[in-house]
């Protein structure tokens, strides 16, 4: 029982150090272009990503748990292993202000950990069936399409913005303004209604392995624990984050914010709706590149995004291996 508890707490960690990363992105906008502050982003930001992460049903949630089939005895150890690298990795890169994918280090971890305790047919691959994705490939084709659907998203919202207020832009600029406050809870919502779902399925999964749950069901309580610990780490650790996305990529203008905060959230809500689990620093970061290179493509430093995909192509590996070999030390405890 005592492990349990240890190994719930650390998946509580684990959102916190999502918080870090992916929550930062929805008060990155609006901060970097002056609409709002820091504290009052973080607030209105925070009270969105609850309500998320409370009101929307649990696809995601669903889909995370999916991921793995692990005989009940191994589940605890191996999902230790796997939350205990991908919360160092999230440190490391949050360290290094490097925006990287939690999402991505949660499935490495995962992957890695059961391959270790019972080979490669422990983990759910998946495929497509049905007119839908399911296991680890409906979770990678997720992750993969979403930056690119983000950045034409940007992108295109852009430059109808932009051609259809040529005239008026400088005049309606304070309205830009006011607008990021409303997108800027829109991403918070978003923000909760996914990634709190990653947290949620792991220890729903926890829950049902001891057997303290008769079948896959998130409760209550997980649903709030999540939602909590994911907005304290918004309002701890986001700012190195905020700063990479904010004015390390593009510098953004008001519209510009606007535009990439309002279309983050609606791709980040229609994977949500279809049990997609996304990353929201990769959608948050393309729309912020798809607008910049839409508008001003020798603004964008690409030598930051180039950067950043790098961290985003070695995060699974470099989990799953690391999940892999803490696996034997869960082991002795288990």
């Amino acid at each position: 029982m005592l492990f349990l508890v240890v190994v719930i707490a650390l998946a509580l960690v684990f959102d916190l150090t999502n918080g870090f990363h992916d929550a930062a992105n929805a008060v990155a906008a609006p901060v970097a272009t002056e609409a709002m502050r820091p504290g009052p982003a973080v607030l209105v930001v925070g009270s969105a990503q609850i309500a998320g992460a409370l009101l929307v049903g649990t696809a995601v949630a669903d889909t995370v748990g999916g991921v793995v089939a692990l005989p009940r005895h191994l589940v605890v150890a191996s999902v230790g292993a796997a939350l205990t690298s991908a919360i160092l990795w999230n440190l490391a890169t949050w360290w290094w202000a490097l925006p990287s994918s939690s999402s991505h280090a949660l499935v490495g971890g995962l992957v890695g950990a059961c391959t270790m305790t019972s080979g490669v047919a422990a983990v759910h691959w998946g495929g497509w069936h049905d007119g839908r994705a399911s296991g680890v490939f409906g979770v990678l084709l997720g992750l993969a399409v979403s930056p690119v659907v983000g950045a034409v998203v940007g992108g295109v919202c852009g430059r109808l913005a932009r051609t259809g207020l040529r005239s008026a832009r400088r005049r309606v600029e304070g309205a830009f303004r006011v607008g990021e406050w409303g997108t800027a809870a829109a991403l918070g919502f978003a923000h909760g209604t996914n990634d709190a779902q990653k947290t949620m399925g792991v220890m729903t999964l926890l829950l049902v392995s001891e057997g303290h749950l008769a079948e896959f069901r998130v409760p209550v309580w997980v649903k709030v624990a999540a939602a909590l610990s994911l907005v304290l780490g918004t309002a701890v650790g986001g700012g190195r984050v905020v700063r990479t996305l904010g004015r390390g990529i593009y510098r953004m203008r008001p519209l510009d914010g606007l535009v990439s905060q309002g279309g983050s959230a609606g791709v980040i809500l229609a994977a949500a709706s279809a049990g997609a689990p996304v990353s929201t620093t990769h959608v948050v970061a393309a729309s912020v590149v798809g607008v910049g290179a839409e508008h001003r493509r020798h603004r964008v430093r690409w030598a930051v995004v180039q950067e950043m995909g790098s961290a985003w192509l070695v995060t699974m590996p470099v989990t799953a291996v690391l999940a892999a070999g803490l696996t034997p030390v869960w082991g002795l405890f288990a």
